[in-house]
């Protein structure tokens, strides 16, 4: 009988598991005597376990029979355990030392992350009183139907964007510091960049078991980045972590990608340094100069970074609603996005590798 929700012989194991770790830990001098003792989620952090007993008469907890009740189940279990494990710890002080290390670090990471989120709870707090995180710019409307907030890199773009922008509903977050890839990062330090806790802050639904996308304060959140690989690769930071802490905001249709121009075409020895013409996509370059008589009395203009537009040019391009594009991000197939996540964020090389190899040859316009 499957008991997946415990039960007196759960209990007994994890119960042995705990004491028997922080003992050897403490015995050893692997735990200092001013360090707290390892708590059972600690103790057990990365542990995949099967714990199957027999006995004459099963008593469960409910009709369902997921809980096992039996009392006298518990002590037989944590003595086994026990002394099972006391005697692998001891005889082998290699394996022994890293179980340690692994349950300390897990320790380390859960104060830390609870540290992190008392400090994203001070600044939502904060916010709550009117006081901005970072350097965000925001809008006057509280509606957040109608208000939308700009996601940039740097001061560089953060002006133009501030300069270009309707402030009655469109605010701008600059992002300053290195944003984190929070696929490999872990809760702990992802919470403990300033970064992320501005970005958490700002969108205002807080994450984890706090989380409340009713909350968000914005129902477009815009990700505009330059039109470079490093833009890309921001882009993809920025989605990982929506995609890992906030992925209710996507599924509701609150995050966008912005279209910044690629190109832009002007008439050599103009005087005027108006552009005449806007291309968004790099395979349509050609085509387009082809439409014209003589394509080559025009300038082309590459547009790398968003701070190479003056704010009128930002605002006509990519953050004025009658005339920009947006791309709405959405997940239509969660197991695929799962397994792309994991695959192109996460710790392991080789399946990133793989993906390049599999998909190189489709890639036509590359800028590196």
């Amino acid at each position: 009988i499957n008991t997946h929700e415990g039960g007196t012989h759960m209990d007994g194991f994890k119960q042995a598991i705990t004491r028997t770790i922080n003992e050897y830990a403490r015995n050893k001098g692997l735990l200092k005597e001013k360090d707290p003792n390892l708590s059972g989620d600690d103790a057990r952090e990365g542990l995949a376990a099967i714990v199957s007993v027999k006995l004459h008469d099963p008593q469960f907890e409910g009709q369902t029979k997921t809980k096992l009740g039996n009392t006298e189940i518990r002590p037989l279990v944590q003595t086994a355990v026990t002394k099972g494990l006391a005697e692998f710890l001891e005889e082998n002080p290699a394996p022994a030392k890293r179980i340690v290390s692994k349950a300390t670090q897990a320790l380390k990471a859960r104060e830390a992350a609870r540290k992190a989120r008392e400090k994203v709870r001070e600044t939502k707090g904060l916010m709550d009183g009117f006081s901005l995180p970072g350097k965000l710019a925001d809008c006057s409307s509280r509606k957040p139907e109608e208000s939308e907030v700009f996601i940039v890199e740097g001061d560089s773009a953060g002006g133009s964007a501030k300069q270009a922008r309707d402030r009655k509903y469109q605010a701008i977050l600059p992002l300053r510091g290195k944003i984190l890839n929070v696929e490999r990062a872990g809760q702990s330090r992802a919470l403990s960049s300033d970064t992320i806790s501005s970005l958490i802050t700002a969108i205002g639904t807080n994450i984890g078991e706090d989380f409340n996308a009713d909350k968000a304060r914005y129902h477009r959140i815009i990700i505009m980045t330059d039109a470079d690989v490093d833009g890309a690769h921001i882009r993809c930071l920025l989605l990982t972590f929506f995609y890992r802490y906030m992925p209710e905001l996507i599924n509701r249709g609150y995050v966008y990608i912005a279209q910044p121009p690629i190109f832009g075409l002007k008439k050599k020895n103009s005087k005027s340094a108006q552009i005449e013409r806007y291309i968004y996509d790099e395979s349509a370059l050609s085509s387009i100069l082809a439409e014209y008589d003589d394509p080559g009395k025009f300038d082309v203009q590459r547009y790398k970074g968003l701070g190479e537009m003056d704010p009128e040019q930002l605002w006509e391009t990519t953050m004025e609603p009658a005339t920009r594009t947006l791309l709405q991000v959405s997940i239509d197939d969660a197991a695929e996005a799962e397994r792309v996540v994991s695959e192109l964020m996460g710790d392991l090389v080789e399946p990133r590798k793989e993906f390049i190899q599999r998909h190189a040859r489709d890639v036509r316009f590359l800028d590196i």
